[in-house]
């Protein structure tokens, strides 16, 4: 008999929340330790500063809630959330930037429902896209990777943090960017005359994905989530690519592989979408719910007025959620009923 394997916080046992939790931090090292090689230590800074923030306003609003606040952070799921938000976030995003996303994320994607087990959207992407919209100019500023311009130091970094107008901003464009914005080029021209193209990601890119693909693995092999979701969107998003793709055209939307590994693709794909509370829950709902944000990731890339949708994918199948569930329920064992 085929029981439905339910990965939502639990108080005990094996996948108790800290334990899991734990987990998902160790995961995002590799990743973290690619994005600071190659744009220096503003991710690290933003997670430390984001941490605190985040970890200050559970304090506080688990304490106005009249509940045990040591016992709400060390769950480390606040910590998690704020990881996540702030990897996803430029690596010299002001203070100011950081700040109204993690409590966009903690207060409006988290407690305003009830708190962990109750969200039923992703709060790391709730506190993304307000950035987004609110503030498009910031949230667009990534810098050049290393190898196409000097990357800041550490004392760079904390003035970019606490005192951005201070210093020139140096940005670049992303190769999502890049390629949102071609009016001409056949996809191989751009390539090669865009030396952020490099790769099959972009410079840099590329590798950073690579480096979550493995901590996603690693998470699939501690069996912290099941592979349905990550797997459904990576073929979804490689299939409507390729079928996208025309031979490398101006008009292109760029090929399977320059999708798979550019932007926020792998993160995505085992960091986000994975949430136990605002995915589906069936294995059957995990596929439909990865192939739908694949798609709708190509979608709005290819078509839409973002370079990457990462964040407006997640929510808007979040919210699908439970539809998907409901038409995706198993049956009772010896019925012809769904479960209730």
């Amino acid at each position: 008999m085929s029981l439905l394997k339910v990965t939502s916080p639990h108080a005990a046992g094996q996948n108790r929340v800290a334990l899991v939790m734990r987990d998902v931090l160790f995961a995002t090292v590799p990743g973290v330790l690619v994005l600071t090689g190659y744009f220096g230590p503003g991710t690290l800074v933003n997670i430390v500063f984001g941490g605190l923030i985040a970890v200050a306003c559970e304090y506080a609003v688990t304490r106005w809630r009249g509940r045990d606040p040591m016992l709400a952070i060390s769950d480390l799921s606040i910590l998690v959330t704020s990881t996540l938000l702030c990897i996803a976030l430029p690596p010299y995003a002001p203070w100011w930037l950081i700040t109204i996303g993690v409590l966009t994320a903690v207060l409006l994607g988290k407690h305003v429902f009830g708190g962990l087990g109750y969200n039923p959207f992703n709060p790391a992407m709730v506190g993304y896209v307000v950035l987004l919209i609110s503030f498009p100019v910031q949230m667009s500023a990534w810098a050049p990777p290393r190898g196409l311009a000097e990357v800041p130091g550490l004392s760079e970094t904390f003035l970019h943090l606490f005192a951005p107008e201070t210093i020139d901003a140096v940005t670049a464009a992303t190769p999502l960017d890049l390629l949102r914005q071609n009016t001409g080029l056949l996809f191989d021209d751009l390539m090669s005359t865009s030396p952020e193209l490099s790769g099959w990601g972009g410079i840099g890119w590329f590798e950073v994905n690579l480096a979550f693909l493995i901590g996603g693995l690693w998470l699939l092999y501690r069996r912290i989530f099941t592979w349905h979701a990550p797997v459904a969107m990576i073929m979804a998003l490689a299939i409507c690519a390729l079928m996208g793709y025309d031979g490398g055209s101006s008009e292109s939307g760029g090929s399977p592989l320059f999708h798979l590994f550019s932007g926020a693709t792998m993160f995505a794909a085992f960091f986000i979408i994975t949430d136990p509370v605002s995915s589906a829950v069936s294995n059957k709902g995990r596929l439909i719910f990865g192939a739908l944000i694949g798609v709708v990731i190509y979608l709005i890339r290819a078509l839409g007025n973002y370079p990457d949708a990462v964040a407006f994918a997640v929510l808007i199948l979040n919210f699908c959620a439970p539809f998907i569930d409901h038409y995706t329920q198993p049956r009772v064992y010896g019925t012809g009923r769904p479960a209730s």
